[in-house]
């Protein structure tokens, strides 16, 4: 049995198509994912204030992506369209994180095994439950690969670099202004100053809450303040202290002032002007 002319094992189209969408979402530039006490953050390197990275699906579940615009867009608008359908046609509590993650890895799937072209993304799905125990983010790769993560992702441009930087700064239980200072953090190459606020995009499922949606979008003068709030949280905390107490050597060992001593004899200085030995 003869050849055709340009075949190509099934084995080495998968692997090319997997290199050629691994490269183009490296081309990109970061995004991050954490848990923090009252829900999940998502913060993304947005230059763009006309494309957003990151977008909400549903009354609880957020959507973050990188890579090439044009189609992860299309899958945030399939995913919409899924959850408005399944919502109306039964109940809002039957859209889930868990089956829409499963949606959108049966469309990824296809397409990188049907398609020349793979899509060139990678996606978060996380839903914000009542508790940080039932948070459920899940993390959806270019060929339709489902990881159920917990805690902190990274993905897009250097992403082992940003999720190195990302464990060395995140722990469980932090608060909002801690877990946007750990995704600055992450986000920014060592000596280089972090993003401006016009390039962060930031957003929150914050399961606190009153209204039915949980997704909220933090921008101008309210994400500046928590920047600004993290940033002296972080600073240590005996440093202010020291600074306006003089130090701990200073607390301990008392000013050098001379003790007074009763006179012994009639004062000599002129008169009204008694020297106290304070130098003033």
């Amino acid at each position: 049995m003869s050849i055709p002319f340009g075949y190509v094992p099934a084995e080495q189209q998968m692997r090319d198509k997997a290199d050629y969408a691994r490269k183009g979402i490296a081309r990109g530039r970061s995004s991050v994912v954490l848990q923090y006490d009252n829900g999940i953050l998502l913060v993304a390197h947005n230059a763009s204030r006309a494309l957003h990275k990151i977008s909400e699906i549903y009354d609880r579940i957020g959507f973050a992506a990188v890579g090439r615009y044009n189609e992860f867009e299309a899958l945030r608008l399939a995913g919409i369209r899924y959850a408005d359908i399944n919502g109306y046609s039964y109940d809002r509590a039957d859209v889930t994180g868990r089956g829409l993650a499963n949606f959108y890895a049966q469309q990824l799937g296809m397409i990188f095994t049907d398609s020349i072209k793979p899509f060139e993304v990678e996606i978060v799905v996380a839903e914000v439950g009542n508790t940080p125990e039932e948070d459920q983010i899940y993390r959806l790769t270019f060929d339709g690969s489902v990881q159920d993560e917990h805690g902190a992702i990274a993905m897009g441009g250097q992403a082992d670099a940003v999720a190195a930087r990302l464990k060395d700064h995140y722990r469980e239980g932090m608060t909002l202004e801690e877990a946007l200072q750990a995704a600055l953090a992450a986000l920014t190459e060592p000596g280089n100053e972090p993003p401006p606020t016009s390039q962060l995009e930031v957003a929150i499922l914050d399961r606190t809450r009153p209204l039915q949606r949980k997704f909220l979008r933090l921008t101008g003068r309210r994400l500046e303040r928590l920047i600004e709030a993290g940033r002296k949280a972080a600073e240590p905390s005996g440093e202010g202290g020291e600074a306006a107490t003089g130090g701990p050597e200073a607390q301990a060992t008392p000013p050098a002032t001379p003790p007074a001593t009763p006179p012994t004899a009639p004062p000599t200085a002129p008169e009204g002007e008694i020297d106290t030995g304070s130098g003033e």
